[in-house]
């Protein structure tokens, strides 16, 4: 063999006795095959083979797998991002003619994705009632194909009754898909309630550094996921080995930064609740939060993401609140390291269930940072918002 050959071909070295914690980073687009045989009969491999980069390397089966075995799911699919599962999900298994239904308090761009993308394609678009399977009931038609939950809602927290809609659907003969990016599989699992496919922004709290993009699909039937699969080949969409990789890593520890989340957003739902600023928090394990004996019911618990609507006129000092904030850092999305806090407008968003009072709900996702340093912020926040604490406590 001549240098610059040397310089192309990496020799095979043994790995006898190798064993690391740490799953290995396999890249590849080319995979090459041991004779014309074998390349030949590549698509006889079957999901679970290997035949090119796109279609899975062992560090993304590693994390799928992972995936599956949290979800009780029979596959799941990597896409390289949330709302990505979310359409690819939907525009796979749909078809011009046929109908979807999909819950008001849908994340915006699934909102979109129906109203601009599936109308275009010909698929008839309705929306319903996220908190009345008699809604939704009254709505299915024989062409429906799906019906989209998303539970609790992302910015409004309703808990929808999923194995009610599951119930309504399987009698229309119709698939129920659920957004659970909120709690995660570690809170919920859709797939044991009857769900067909469940999405997950694995951004979030899988990832859990705010550092990278992608999101899962997974399937209850595995004849569900071939199609799917088919699908996202065609379109030539894949996730990168390196980002599987950190996902991976950080669902080592996921399960106790989402306990650690949950704990800090019960401290400081407390500290807000009652206080002259805030006509209400929404957060599914307070009473009064819409959908709360659903969750009993069906959540095993919480993540660290609520919603605080404001008292009238306190919005209107919202921006020069923001700058009270010392640890808070203003920003989309949940699930990392940092504490976070993003005005949401929701009203724009429905057309069935019209949002009540003021347009705005101030999301916050609690992070890993010192409670006591949170709860400063939360306070000098309040403070600018309105009625100042008395002796040191919001009331």
């Amino acid at each position: 063999m001549r240098d610059r050959t040397r310089c192309v071909v990496t020799p095979e070295v043994d790995e006898t006795g190798f064993k690391s914690l740490a799953p290995a980073v396999h890249r590849a687009s080319t995979i090459v095959f041991d004779d014309a045989a074998a390349y030949a009969t590549r698509g006889d491999r079957g999901p679970d083979g290997y035949s090119y980069g796109l279609y899975g390397t062992p560090t993304t089966r590693q994390l799928a797998s992972k995936l599956a075995g949290l979800a009780g799911a029979a596959r799941v699919l990597l896409v390289p991002s949330g709302q990505g599962a979310n359409a690819i999900a939907a525009l796979a298994l749909v078809s011009a003619g046929e109908h979807v239904l999909i819950a008001d308090n849908a994340y915006p761009a699934m909102r979109s994705l129906a109203v601009e993308d599936m109308a275009r394609l010909g698929i008839a678009v309705e929306f319903y009632d996220p908190v009345s399977p008699d809604d939704l009931a009254a709505r299915v038609r024989p062409e429906t194909r799906l019906v989209w939950c998303e539970s609790p809602g992302s910015s409004t927290m309703e808990v929808q009754d999923l194995p009610a809609i599951v119930a309504i659907a399987r009698e229309a003969g119709a698939l129920v898909g659920c957004d659970n990016t909120w709690a995660t599989s570690l809170a919920l699992k859709p797939h044991a309630l009857g769900v067909d496919i469940v999405t997950e922004a694995l951004t979030k709290y899988a990832a859990g550094h705010s550092d990278l993009l992608m999101g899962a699909i997974s399937f209850a039937d595995e004849s569900l996921a071939a199609g799917v699969r088919d699908a996202m080949g065609r379109m030539g969409m894949g996730v990168s080995p390196d980002d599987a990789a950190l996902v991976l890593r950080g669902m080592e520890t996921m399960a106790v930064r989402f306990a650690h989340s949950a704990e800090g957003a019960r401290r400081l739902v407390a500290r807000m609740a009652g206080h002259p600023a805030v006509a209400r928090v929404l957060w599914p394990p307070i009473e009064d939060s819409p959908g709360h004996d659903l969750w009993k019911r069906d959540f095993t618990g919480a993540a660290g993401v609520f919603g605080v609507i404001l008292a009238e006129g306190a919005s209107g000092r919202l921006d020069a609140a923001l700058g009270a904030l010392r640890t808070f850092a203003i920003g989309a999305s949940w699930g990392g390291t940092r504490s976070l806090i993003a005005p949401m407008s929701v009203g724009r968003t429905r057309s069935v269930r019209p949002w009540p009072g003021e347009d705005l709900i101030l999301r916050f996702s609690i992070g890993l940072e010192d409670i006591a340093d949170l709860e400063a912020d939360i306070d000098a926040l309040l403070a600018a918002l309105g009625a100042p604490a008395r002796d040191g406590v919001p009331r």
